[in-house]
C-alpha cells in the first residue's frame, strides 16, 4: 500500500478502551490523542453550560420562583446540586475511563439495552435539536442590527446557522487542538462578557442601586408563592447547568484524565454557580423584576441600560456565546456518537478514526448532518420540551448505577472515592423534580418515553440480532469500504 489509508477503524465488540500511545505506529491502531489539558477541560464545562441563556432568558427562574431573593437561592442550590451530581459523574469517569459519558456508565452497569435507549434518544433528538437551536441564536444575533425594524427573514436565519455549523465540523474534522482552541478562546470571551456584567452590578450597588437585594423587598412577591411554581423554578435552573456532564464524554482524550477530570469539575461548576448567581444580582440593581421578566433579551436591556454607547458589546457576546456552544456540542457529541459504534451500537462507520489527525471524522460528519436536517424543520422547539425529561431521566439513572457499582463491585479500583451521601442526595433532589414533572406535564414526559421506547424494537434487530441475513451484513461492509481507503477493525 503506497499512500496508506486515510481512516482507521478501531471497533470492538467488546469495546475495548485503546489508549492513546497504540497509534500509527507500534501495532497499528489508531486512537484518539490525549490532547485536552486542564485549562481546555475548564472550557468544555464551561463553555458548554453557558450558552446564551444567562444573557438572553435567565427569566424562567425568576417567573416561577415569585421573589428576587428565592430565585437567587434557587440559581445557588441547583448550583450546589449540579456540583453533588458532577462529583458522582467524577468517580465514575474514572471507575469506568471511556469516551461515552453516562452512555458508557449506563451500558456497563444496567446492560446494553438501557445503554442504546441513552444513546438513541440523543442521536435522534437531542444533540441535533440543542445544536439546530443554539446555532439559529447565533444566526439571530448575527443578523438581528442588520434588521433593527423588524425580524431577520427565516431562511437567512437557517442559512447562516448551517454556514455556523459546517465551518465549525470542519475545525473539529481537522484537528483537536484547533477545535479546544476555539473552545478557549470563545468561552474565555464569554465569561469576559459576564465578568463585565458582573462588574456593572457591583457599581451600581456602591452608588446604592440595590432595593431588589435588600431583605425586606428581596423577598416581596409580584405573585403569591405556588409550590408547584417553586419546583418548576428549580427544574428551569437545572435545566440551566445542562452541559456539566460532558467532559466525561471525551476521558479518552483527556491529559491524565485520572487527576485533570475531577480537578476540572472542581474548578469549573462552582465557578459557573457563581457567574450565574452575581450576574442576576447584577441584572436585579438595573432592572426592576417586572422589566426583567419583559425583556426578551436580558443582557441586551441590561446593556443599553447601563453601557450606552458601549452597549453593542451584549448582542456580540451573546453571538459568541452560542458559536462556542455549538462547538463545543459538537465535539463532545461527536464521541458519545464515536462510543456508541465502538461498542456495536451504531454503524461501525462512525467509530473511524483519521489516521493523521486522529479525529473522529465520519462522527463529526454525523452529527453535523443530523442538526443541519432539524434546520429544515419547525418542529425542533416541541421535541426539546419532548425529550428535555428524558435526558434528566437519565442523569439520576446514571448517578443510580454509581451506587449499583458499588454494591455489585466493591472492591472495584476507584482512584476517586464519594461517600454514598452524596449520590443519595443528588437523588432525592432528582426524584422530587422527575415526580414533579410527570404531575405537571404528563403528556409531554409521556410522549418523550415514548420516543425514547421506539429504540426498543430498533436495538433487538440491529444489535441483539446476532444471526442478520447475509445480505444485510454485506451492505454494511461495503458501505464501510465506500467511505473510506482502508479499515481495520479489532474484533475479541
Amino acid at each position: 500500500m503506497t499512500d496508506g489509508p486515510r481512516l482507521r477503524g478501531n471497533a470492538s465488540a467488546d469495546g475495548d478502551t485503546l489508549s492513546s500511545e497504540s497509534t500509527e505506529e507500534g501495532s497499528g491502531r489508531v486512537a484518539l490523542k490525549k490532547e485536552i489539558g486542564l485549562v481546555s477541560a475548564c472550557g468544555i464545562i464551561v463553555g458548554n453550560i453557558i450558552g446564551s441563556g444567562i444573557f438572553v432568558s435567565p427569566k424562567g427562574v425568576l417567573e416561577n420562583a415569585s421573589s428576587v431573593g428565592l430565585a437567587l437561592i434557587v440559581w445557588i442550590v441547583t448550583g450546589v446540586i449540579t456540583a453533588i451530581g458532577a462529583l458522582c459523574y467524577a468517580e465514575l469517569g474514572v471507575t469506568i475511563p471511556k469516551s461515552g459519558g453516562d452512555y458508557s456508565y449506563v451500558k456497563d452497569i444496567f446492560g446494553g439495552l438501557a445503554g442504546f435507549l441513552r444513546l438513541w434518544i440523543a442521536v435522534l433528538v437531542i444533540y441535533p435539536t440543542n445544536q439546530a437551536v443554539i446555532a439559529l441564536t447565533f444566526s439571530n444575533y448575527v443578523l438581528q442590527p442588520l434588521f433593527p425594524s423588524c425580524f431577520p427573514p427565516e431562511n437567512g436565519l437557517r442559512l447562516l446557522a448551517a454556514v455556523c455549523l459546517l465551518l465549525l465540523t470542519w475545525v473539529n474534522c481537522s484537528s483537536v487542538r484547533w477545535a479546544t482552541r476555539v473552545q478557549d478562546v470563545f468561552t474565555t470571551g464569554k465569561l469576559l462578557a459576564l465578568g463585565l456584567i458582573i462588574i456593572m452590578g457591583f457599581v451600581q450597588i456602591c452608588k446604592g442601586e440595590y432595593y431588589w437585594l435588600e431583605p425586606a423587598h428581596a423577598f416581596e412577591t409580584f405573585q403569591p408563592y405556588d409550590i408547584g411554581q417553586i419546583a418548576l423554578s428549580f427544574l428551569q435552573g437545572s435545566f440551566a447547568y445542562g452541559g456539566w456532564n460532558f467532559l466525561n464524554y471525551v476521558t479518552e482524550e483527556l491529559v491524565d484524565p485520572y487527576k485533570n477530570l475531577p480537578r476540572a469539575i472542581f474548578i469549573s461548576i462552582p465557578l459557573v454557580t457563581f457567574v450565574y448567581v452575581f450576574a442576576n444580582i447584577a441584572y436585579v440593581t438595573a432592572m426592576s423584576p417586572q422589566e426583567l421578566l419583559a425583556s426578551n433579551a436580558v443582557a441586551v436591556t441590561f446593556g443599553e441600560k447601563l453601557l450606552g454607547v458601549m452597549s453593542w458589546i451584549m448582542p456580540i457576546s451573546v453571538a459568541l456565546s452560542t458559536f462556542g456552544g455549538v462547538n463545543g456540542s459538537l465535539f463532545t457529541s461527536s464521541r458519545l456518537f464515536f462510543a456508541g459504534a465502538r461498542e456495536g451500537h451504531l454503524p461501525r462507520l462512525l467509530a473511524m478514526i483519521h489516521v493523521k489527525r486522529c479525529t473522529p471524522i465520519p462522527a463529526l460528519l454525523f452529527t453535523c448532518i443530523s442538526t443541519l436536517l432539524m434546520l429544515c424543520t419547525s418542529d425542533m422547539y416541541t421535541l426539546i420540551n419532548y425529550v428535555g425529561f428524558i435526558n434528566y431521566l437519565f442523569y439520576g439513572v446514571t448517578v443510580a448505577g454509581q451506587i449499583v457499582l458499588r454494591i455489585k463491585q466493591p472492591d472495584l479500583y476507584r482512584p476517586i472515592k464519594v461517600s454514598l451521601v452524596w449520590p443519595v442526595i443528588y437523588l432525592l433532589f432528582w426524584a422530587f423534580l422527575l415526580l414533579f414533572s410527570l404531575y405537571s406535564e404528563p403528556v409531554v414526559c409521556g410522549l418523550g418515553m415514548a420516543i425514547m421506547l421506539t429504540g426498543v424494537p430498533v436495538y433487538f434487530l440491529g444489535v441483539f440480532w446476532d444471526n442478520k441475513p447475509q445480505c444485510f451484513n454485506t451492505f454494511i461492509g461495503m458501505e464501510t469500504i465506500f467511505t473510506s481507503d482502508d479499515a481495520h477493525y479489532y474484533d475479541p
